[in-house]
């Protein structure tokens, strides 16, 4: 399959600070790491990056130019309610409006449930730092596209306080775990349609180590690490198993309980390719 008329516009859910904060810490914005992981699945895809925080950014009216749209994760929340949260909150109902497929991980699939209609807050049953653990396709789930491939129970990267504490009327829920009754959901909104998950199929490890050294004090004020040196030490890793190979990395992934879902980037990336799968289908692209 080529995708050479695959057209996606990629929406960087920081603000600036937020930026400036991830490029230092791991050498690229989100959208730009998100870009990589389209490139590195779909190589003749187009992607167009803005940041739609930004009062001067330039995203145009014509929607309809683009074959889908991705929005990623972000340091902001909903709750902020500041100029940068609304610009963000009017592009998705604009995007779904036009009818545009758009995915979203973490904040992405929090705006888009706000704008349907959703509550979106801090967890009640706490954060998750790391990894998602044991998720589980719901019945819905378990026959929908954005899951294909994905075995019974996975983890993957996740990085979040806030999440969808309730789905918007109408949306179907496709995956959960112990923490969190909304991993991943699909909502039809105007002519469009979401797809979204909480947790961070794009998000490498390399990358995730850096996120938790960012999110250290919230990781110590969670009550998951006792300060910030336990922060480091775990960061730290999953930072050395993702440079390791053979049985070096067997060993660190042994005592990181984590397997092929998270370690194969294909696995771990499935629900992206997955959508862009969808996008090619409905494109008419072989």
């Amino acid at each position: 399959m080529t995708n050479a008329m695959l057209r996606l516009l990629i929406a960087d859910g920081n603000d600036r600070d937020g930026r400036a904060k991830r490029e230092a810490a791991v050498g690229q914005t989100t959208s730009q790491a998100f870009a990589a992981v389209v490139a590195d699945l779909a190589p003749e895809a187009a992607c167009t990056l803005v940041n739609p925080a930004d009062a001067e950014a330039a995203i145009g009216s014509d929607l309809g130019g683009f074959d889908g749209m991705v929005l990623t994760g972000s340091t902001l929340r909903l709750a902020d309610d500041g100029p940068a949260v609304r610009r963000q909150l009017d592009l998705m109902r604009a995007a779904l409006e036009a009818g545009l497929p758009v995915f979203g991980s973490c904040w992405g699939m929090q705006v888009a449930a706000a704008i349907a209609g959703g509550d979106v807050g801090e967890n009640p049953r706490g954060p998750e730092y790391g990894f998602a653990r044991r998720l589980t396709a719901t019945g819905d789930g378990a026959v929908h596209p954005l899951l294909a491939g994905r075995a019974p129970a996975w983890d993957a990267p996740a990085i979040h306080l806030d999440a969808v504490v309730g789905a918007p009327s109408g949306a179907r829920v496709l995956a959960a775990n112990a923490m969190l009754d909304v991993q991943a959901i699909e909502i039809r909104y105007g002519r469009g349609l979401f797809w979204g998950t909480q947790y961070h199929p794009e998000t490498d490890l390399d990358e995730l180590a850096a996120m938790l050294r960012l999110s250290a004090d919230a990781v110590v004020s969670a009550g998951l690490a006792a300060d910030h040196a336990a922060v480091e030490a775990y960061a730290g890793e999953i930072s050395d198993l993702d440079g390791s190979e053979g049985a070096t990395r067997r060993h660190r992934a042994w005592r990181l309980g984590i397997g092929a879902d998270v370690l194969e980037s294909t696995q771990r990336r499935r629900e992206i390719g997955n959508f862009l799968a969808s996008l090619s289908t409905a494109r008419g692209v072989e």
